[in-house]
C-alpha cells in the first residue's frame, strides 16, 4: 500500500495551487503573508534516498518573498507505519543535498537561498512523537548548566511539521484549499485507522465539489482508485454509497466497475510509463547542468531552461558526452554557434 500512498500523495500536492493550500495550513503566519504565492513553481527533484522511497516521497517548490528573495520550500510525504525518530538528521540531510544543488547551479551567488523544510506525516500509528531539532538528538551532559554551553556546539536545525494524525476532522474539513487537497486530506488522515468506511458518508458534499471542478472527473477516479486499493470492504461500499450520491447510477456503477479498473489501469500505467522516462530525461539534463558547472562553464538561464526542457534521450545522451569535455557552451549545443 506503501506505493499507492505515495502516488496519492504525489498527485495531490504536487500540483501548486493543492501545494500551496498545504503550505499555507502548515507554514507560520509570517511565512505564509511574506511568500508571493503566484510564483510557486515545482521543480523535478528529489533527494531521497533509494532505500526510504518505499515510505516517503518529496517535493521541492521554488518561490519569492515579496522582498524579491529567492525561496525553497521542501514538502516531505511521510507515510511509513512507524515514527522515524531519527527524522531530524535525514531531513537536515536532504536539506544541505538541495542547498548543495542550488549552489552548483547559481555559483555566480554569493549567500544561500531560505529554505524551508516541511514533513506531512500520515501514518497509522498515532501522532508524531520523534524531535524535530536536530540538536535534540545530541547526548548531552545531564547537567542543566552544563547543557546550554555543549548545545552551542551541535548543528542547530528545525523542521516544521504538519501532522494529519493529530488534526481533527473538523479542522482539515475547515482548511482553505481546493476541494481535492482538503478531500485528500481527510482520506490520507482516517486512511488507515479504521474509520474510514465510517467516514467517507459524511464527505459527500466534498466529493461532489470536487466531481464539479474544472478535472472533477480525473480527481474524482484517483480518488476512488485510492480507496477501491484498500483492503478494506467496509471502504469499498462505502465509496459505492457516495458515488451513487454524487453522479448518477450508471456512472457509479461505470467507475467501481470493470470499466473503471480498465481505464484506470491505462491511466496509471500510462502515468507511470510517461513519469519514468520524464524523471530519465530530467536526471540527465541535470547531470549536464552539473558537468557544466563542475568545468566552470557558465549557463545563462535561457540555456539552462532549454537544457532541462529538452525531451530528446539521444541529443541528451549527446549533449552528456560533449559535456565530459567542455569549455564552452559551444562545445555541447549544436546550434549555439550559429
Amino acid at each position: 500500500m506503501s506505493g499507492l500512498h505515495d502516488l496519492f500523495a504525489r498527485y495531490t500536492f504536487g500540483h501548486p495551487e493543492r501545494a500551496a493550500a498545504e503550505l499555507r495550513a502548515a507554514l507560520p503566519a509570517h511565512v505564509v503573508s511574506e511568500v508571493d504565492w503566484s510564483s510557486l513553481r515545482r521543480e523535478p527533484v528529489s533527494v531521497v534516498d533509494p532505500e526510504l522511497r518505499e515510505t516517503e516521497s518529496d517535493l521541492l517548490f521554488t518561490a519569492r518573498l515579496r522582498s524579491g528573495h529567492p525561496l525553497l520550500l521542501y514538502l516531505l510525504l511521510e507515510h511509513q507505519s512507524s515514527v522515524d525518530r531519527w527524522m531530524a538528521l535525514r531531513m537536515l540531510r536532504y536539506v544541505v543535498r538541495q542547498l548543495e544543488r542550488w549552489r552548483q547551479e547559481h555559483p555566480e551567488s554569493t549567500r544561500l537561498p531560505l529554505i524551508v523544510p516541511l514533513v506531512m506525516y500520515h501514518g497509522p500509528d498515532g501522532a508524531w512523537t520523534a524531535p524535530r531539532r536536530v540538536e535534540d538528538l545530541f547526548d548531552l551532559p545531564e547537567a542543566v548548566e552544563e547543557q546550554e554551553r555543549w548545545r552551542a556546539l551541535v548543528p542547530r536545525f528545525e523542521y516544521l511539521l504538519d501532522d494529519l494524525t493529530a488534526e481533527r476532522e473538523e479542522a482539515l474539513s475547515a482548511r482553505p484549499g481546493p476541494p481535492l487537497a482538503r478531500l485528500a486530506w481527510l482520506v490520507l488522515r482516517y486512511g488507515r485507522t479504521g474509520e474510514l468506511a465510517r467516514k467517507l458518508p459524511d464527505w459527500v458534499a466534498l466529493f461532489a465539489q470536487v466531481q464539479a471542478g474544472p478535472e472533477g472527473g480525473e480527481h474524482l477516479v484517483v480518488v476512488i482508485r485510492y480507496l477501491q486499493w484498500t483492503e478494506d470492504t467496509a471502504v469499498h461500499a462505502a465509496a459505492r454509497q457516495v458515488l451513487h450520491s454524487v453522479v448518477d447510477e450508471q456512472r457509479a456503477e461505470d467507475l467501481m466497475g470493470t470499466w473503471a479498473e480498465e481505464m484506470i489501469e491505462r491511466g496509471i500505467q500510462k502515468g507511470l510509463e510517461k513519469g519514468l522516462a520524464k524523471g530519465l530525461t530530467q536526471a540527465r539534463a541535470e547531470y549536464i547542468l552539473r558537468i557544466l558547472t563542475a568545468r566552470g562553464v557558465q549557463v545563462d538561464e535561457v540555456t539552462r531552461q532549454r537544457i532541462l526542457g529538452c525531451t530528446d534521450v539521444a541529443t541528451l545522451d549527446r549533449w552528456f558526452d560533449r559535456a565530459l569535455n567542455a569549455t564552452t557552451l559551444r562545445d555541447v549545443l549544436d546550434d549555439l554557434a550559429q
